[in-house]
């Protein structure tokens, strides 16, 4: 049996770039992509805290240090430069590695830096 399970996401990044005649994908700046451990090409879903939309696509690697977070192609209809989206990957593992198996939080700020890192999500209480 394989189970799918949240192999890496970058929470609330914020869209800089909207490029409609672009070939389609989301550009991430590199330094992104290393601490979230998601690789150019991978299958990426996108969720847009700020509208409500969701959609699949694939990541393409931005300058390192530049902040880019860019929709392309179709995608860019999705999203308003300024919308904060959170960007997950997801695995599949065996019941047995999935006991272990920890994912790579990336948490940005406004300007899509890095503030902090984790490996689990905080109980949510009541």
């Amino acid at each position: 049996m394989q189970l799918s399970l949240l192999k890496a996401k970058i929470h609330r990044a914020t869209v800089t770039h909207s490029e409609l005649n672009y070939e389609g994908s989301i550009a991430i700046d590199d330094l992104l992509l290393q601490a979230s451990g998601i690789r150019e090409f991978e299958q990426v879903h996108i969720w847009d805290v700020t509208n409500g939309s969701r959609f699949t696509t694939y990541a393409i690697r931005a300058e390192a240090g530049s902040g880019v977070i860019s929709l392309n192609g179709g995608a860019a209809r999705h999203v308003q430069v300024g919308d904060l989206v959170i960007i997950a990957a997801f695995v599949g593992l065996s019941a047995e590695e999935a006991d272990t198996f920890k994912p790579d939080l990336v948490y940005v700020d406004g300007q899509n830096k890095i503030t902090h890192t984790n490996h689990s999500i905080p109980t949510q209480a009541a």
